[in-house]
């Protein structure tokens, strides 16, 4: 049986601007035993990660249908073409695209919500959601948080409704050696707090000269052009902290995770309700103490390994930051934590999903 992924338009499943759904996608791929039965939809990009894979799509500007729907309209042709009939499709965070994808045919069809599902555009209401229920054969939610919006004033059909934390590829055999450096990695955007952690830096810096900071990101994922305001006074502030701070701008994946490997602390300091927090997952793979904010999904995948600020700011990030400086056995005992039975393994989502797809199978 063969399965279809669907992604947003938007994402870039490209080996250098590839964000976090794609990410999320490329390692559980990396891992499952139907790899050779996936086809991955999408914006058309010149790296495609697995390549031999990927089926990429340019938007047409003569298409009267927005690019989203345009994408599901090509991937429907596509599979129409095949003799292998029905198939399983995954839909990752387009909720509004399950009635034209479910429409006419028989299908086997899922949803994978990465964010806010009452925030989105076809799971906005209860009906909306008992809509997908309907139509969906199952739905996966990235964290309990995200589950428990879902189901918010639903009563039917609730067994249908699971999580499906994101996988990390843990690499590292070995706990790694730190060096006295501090991160932030994320959009630069308000809703990450990226102006906390800068805010917080300028006061510490002078009094710990021999720490470092780094700055990883920007405005847009996959680009370096910062013309936003907020964004441009975030490096701007950042930049003045002088040669301890340097800012890298957008990198891959492959280039964070070389700065995490080494990096002591890193901060999140996020102020909307992150759904699940990757960032985080992928710096307790890599051993580093995290200070983040108490909001969304976070404290699930903390779970006690992690320093969580309640209502953050400057004030109480400078706060715990001097204090992990200060205290090097309660800073190591944090990487420890984190690096420790890490869970979040790209293997065992990988294998969940896997046999999540064994069952709808057996319903073919």
């Amino acid at each position: 049986m063969k399965i279809n992924i669907l992604l947003p338009y938007k994402e870039k499943f490209d080996e250098n601007k590839a964000s976090s759904v794609s990410i999320t996608v490329k390692n559980n791929l990396s891992h499952s035993i139907f790899l050779n039965q996936i086809r991955i939809y999408g914006q058309y990009v010149e790296k495609p990660l697995f390549k031999d894979n990927f089926i990429g799509f340019k938007h047409s500007i003569l298409s009267f249908k927005s690019k989203n729907k345009f994408l599901a309209h090509k991937m429907m042709k596509t599979i129409s073409h095949d003799v292998d009939q029905p198939q399983l499709i995954e839909v990752h965070n387009r909720p509004y695209l399950i009635d034209q994808i479910t429409k006419g045919n028989h299908h086997f069809v899922t949803l994978f919500l990465h964010n806010d599902p009452q925030q989105m555009k076809g799971s906005r209401s209860i009906k909306d959601r008992e809509n997908l229920l309907k139509k969906c054969t199952a739905i996966f939610c990235v964290s309990e948080y995200i589950k428990g919006l879902y189901l918010e004033g639903i009563s039917k059909n609730t067994h249908k409704v699971h999580v499906l934390y994101n996988g990390v590829n843990k690499k590292l055999k070995e706990f790694p050696k730190k060096k006295k450096e501090i991160l932030f990695v994320g959009r630069l955007v308000p809703e990450k707090g990226a102006h906390f952690y800068v805010k917080a830096l300028r006061l510490l810096a002078i009094n710990f000269p021999e720490w470092k900071f780094g700055l990883i990101g920007s405005h847009r994922l996959g680009y370096n052009e910062n013309k936003n305001s907020y964004a441009i006074q975030v490096i701007n502030d950042f930049k003045k902290i002088g040669i301890q701070a340097k800012f890298f701008g957008f990198k891959n994946n492959e280039f964070v995770q070389e700065k995490m490997k080494t990096a002591s602390i890193i901060v999140i300091p996020s102020i909307w309700q992150e759904p699940f927090g990757l960032v985080a997952a992928e710096a307790m793979s890599n051993g580093i103490c995290i200070i983040a904010s108490k909001v969304g999904g976070i404290p699930e995948i903390l779970d006690n390994k992690g320093i969580l600020i309640k209502n953050i700011n400057h004030k109480k990030l400078l706060e715990s930051l001097v204090d992990l400086i200060k205290d090097n056995k309660k800073r190591e005992c944090f990487q420890k934590k984190a690096w420790k039975d890490f869970k979040f393994t790209s293997i065992n989502s990988s294998k969940q999903l896997d046999n999540f797809r064994k069952i709808i199978f057996q319903n073919f």
